[in-house]
C-alpha cells in the first residue's frame, strides 16, 4: 500500500457515527471472521480497512457475544460481537 492510498482513505473516529453492512459468500465471511477472531485474540486494538475508508479501534472488556437462532419458517442465524470501547482514563488519587 502506498502513502498516497492511505492518505486518500478516510479515517472514522470517536465522535461519528458509521454503518456499512456487506452481502458476501460463506468463505469471504469466514476469512474476515478469521482475520477479526486474531485481531482480538493477539491485541487490544483492531483495524478495519476498506478501499475508501478504515476504522482503528481499541476495545476493552468483557466482549458481549449474542447467539440468537430463529428456526421457524425460514430458520437464521444471527451471531453477534459487541466490543466495548477502551478508556484511557485513570481513576483519582485518594488523599
Amino acid at each position: 500500500m502506498t502513502e498516497s492510498e492511505t492518505t486518500d482513505r478516510t479515517t472514522i473516529r470517536t465522535g461519528r457515527e458509521f454503518e456499512q453492512e456487506y452481502r458476501l459468500d460463506a468463505s469471504e465471511a469466514g476469512d474476515f471472521l478469521i482475520d477479526l477472531g486474531e485481531q482480538l485474540r493477539d491485541g487490544d486494538e483492531l483495524t478495519l480497512v476498506e478501499e475508501e475508508w478504515e476504522l482503528p479501534f481499541a476495545f476493552g472488556e468483557p466482549v458481549d457475544l449474542d447467539i440468537d437462532f430463529d428456526g421457524v419458517g425460514e430458520p437464521t442465524l444471527e451471531i453477534e460481537v459487541e466490543l466495548p470501547g477502551r478508556t484511557d482514563e485513570k481513576a483519582p488519587d485518594i488523599a
